[in-house]
């Protein structure tokens, strides 16, 4: 039987929670939701279903240390970081040529970092589903989630037909991948019921991802069979990555392979998700006082309404007579923004990014 892995991409820059998220200590580093960083808790969520050995996280070489020093439990060569960021095709690619490594049929799972998941139990009932599925076919399985709402943040996947059942789960296979859609397309996607949310969480073994890259990207291909036969010949790995990844595509695994192929199945989840993108989303995971202000740290607010305070170091951040707010301080920066200007956060960013000494501050 085929080993079992988890693959956790970890090298996002989280840029809409400046200033607490930076490049060295992004989204995924923090305790945005919770007690403990994102990352810890879907390593947390995921440590019963396979081994630490067979675990793997793949991230930014000026993270890698701070991920190291939060996920000791994993065997420090199971902590990889890549050169430059290229997207999730080229992070796919990476994964399987780390999988087959170990068995070069094995199947893995592909999972962010940072998505907030309370239903743990169910969550992993689907991720064995997923594995099951994936071990009897040769098949790539995406984990859709049920929408509430019309978001135009997010890619959806309209489902197809019955596909079969596996782990007691019914799978569908999957007529189209669509781009984040305008409110009006969302809204009609929402009223069909056949559309889900790409979470951006695929299951599926080696054999069938190195044949999709064959197929759909032979740059990635080409460039990821010499870091299989470097390793293979007992090479280390860095060397190869430093070699390889200034020639590789940047693109998306849904653009490279997904959208291509004709053997994707879909499993709609039975856990709650939510990919908590920007400030405002923190409400839905955090208790609100009488007025429906989220606090956290040393935060007072004086007859205002829903605004989100977060305040670090002890330090005391107090609003008075305002509403609809971000107010969000650290050591050395600090923001203030309304609630719906939270996007333009990352046009922020580019701004402060032109000032001199900007690395102080990204």
């Amino acid at each position: 039987m085929p080993q079992k892995f988890v693959v956790i991409l970890a090298g996002g820059k989280g840029e809409r929670f400046w200033p607490q998220s930076r490049r060295r200590s992004p989204k995924h580093l923090l305790p945005i939701v919770g007690d403990q960083p994102m990352l810890v808790q879907t390593l947390a969520r995921v440590r019963p279903l396979v081994p630490a050995g067979n675990i793997f996280i793949i991230t930014a070489a000026d993270q890698a240390q701070a991920v190291r020093k939060q996920c000791p439990s994993l065997p420090q060569a199971n902590i990889v970081a890549e050169p430059t960021g290229r997207d999730t095709a080229p992070a796919v690619a990476l994964a399987a040529a780390l999988v087959a490594q170990h068995d070069p049929h094995g199947l893995f799972a592909i999972l962010p970092a940072d998505h907030v998941i309370h239903d743990t139990r169910a969550y992993q009932a689907d991720l064995r589903a997923a594995f099951a599925a994936a071990g009897s076919a040769a098949v790539m399985v995406t984990i859709g989630i049920k929408p509430h709402e019309a978001a135009t943040g997010f890619g959806y996947i309209q489902r197809g037909a019955r596909w079969k059942n596996a782990g007691a789960r019914t799978f569908y296979s999957v007529r189209r991948f669509v781009e984040k859609p305008s409110l009006k397309v969302a809204q009609r996607y929402l009223a069909a019921g056949d559309y889900l949310w790409n979470a951006g969480m695929f299951v599926w073994s080696v054999p069938v991802v190195l044949q999709a890259l064959e197929r759909d990207a032979p740059a990635l291909h080409a460039g990821f069979d010499q870091v299989r036969r470097g390793l293979a010949a007992g090479r280390p790995l860095a060397p190869l990555l430093r070699k390889i990844y200034p020639a590789l595509p940047k693109i998306s695994v849904d653009y490279a392979l997904l959208e291509k192929a004709g053997n994707v199945v879909v499993l709609p989840a039975a856990f709650d998700w939510d990919d908590v993108g920007s400030w405002p989303a923190i409400a839905r995971h955090h208790k609100k006082d009488a007025a429906g202000n989220v606090l956290r740290g040393r935060a007072i607010v004086e007859e205002g309404r829903n605004n989100i305070v977060v305040a670090d170091d002890g330090h005391l951040l107090a609003v008075v007579g305002a509403d609809d707010l971000i107010v969000v301080h650290t050591p050395d920066a600090t923001l203030v923004c309304p609630r719906g200007r939270a996007q333009d956060i990352k046009q922020l960013l580019k701004r402060i990014g032109a000032e001199r000494d900007a690395h102080k501050w990204l």
